[in-house]
């Protein structure tokens, strides 16, 4: 009997989080690849950053999808949190923006899952992005895959693959605050 896997709607930042992260996932789901970043900043950034997004998810023979780049809704929900430090309540808005918008987006496309390979970050918590996740299944009535995907060797495979392809590698989070504090 062959079962079809689950649909799972993966967000992914960058082609870095999307080299290896797929690939793992790919044994138990059918998995797309879904590029919404409206905090990355520059344009020019944005620009490098989708670049090697097509380039991991060709790699790992998966589809992406790119989410609408607005970053003017982003700097408009965070604004009065521009002097917030890294990993603090505008992060916690950022991240809750784009799942929501990744959940919205598995409900209108039947997807029965959804993650981020936000978690695979270094200074990204699991423990704020996770809750996030499960919040935004249950208004859309959807599975939230909680992972920490750096853990379990997760961060390593990661920095591997990407190295072994020559993807492009941001040296800030994506958001104008985090690039003027790297």
């Amino acid at each position: 009997m062959n079962l079809a896997k689950p649909k799972l709607l993966l967000h992914i930042c960058c082609g870095v989080c999307g080299a290896w992260i797929p690939k793992k996932l790919s044994a138990d789901f059918d998995v797309t690849l879904y590029f919404f970043n409206p905090n990355i900043a520059p344009a020019e950034e944005y620009e490098r950053r989708l670049a090697a997004a097509w380039q991991a998810a060709a790699e790992a023979g998966v589809e992406l999808i790119e989410g609408r780049y607005q970053p003017e809704e982003w700097l408009a929900l965070t604004r009065g949190h521009e002097n917030d430090p890294e990993g603090g309540e505008r992060c916690e808005m950022c991240f809750s923006l784009r799942l929501g918008e990744t959940a919205k987006y598995a409900k209108e496309n039947n997807y029965q899952y959804f993650t981020s390979t936000l978690t695979v970050g270094r200074n990204k918590k699991a423990a704020m992005i996770n809750p996030l996740g499960e919040k935004w299944a249950r208004q859309f009535g959807l599975n939230f895959l909680a992972e920490d995907f750096k853990k379990s060797g997760g961060q390593v495979e990661t920095d591997k693959e990407s190295h072994r392809l020559g993807l492009y590698r941001q040296n800030y989070c994506g958001c104008v605050f985090s690039m003027k504090k790297s």
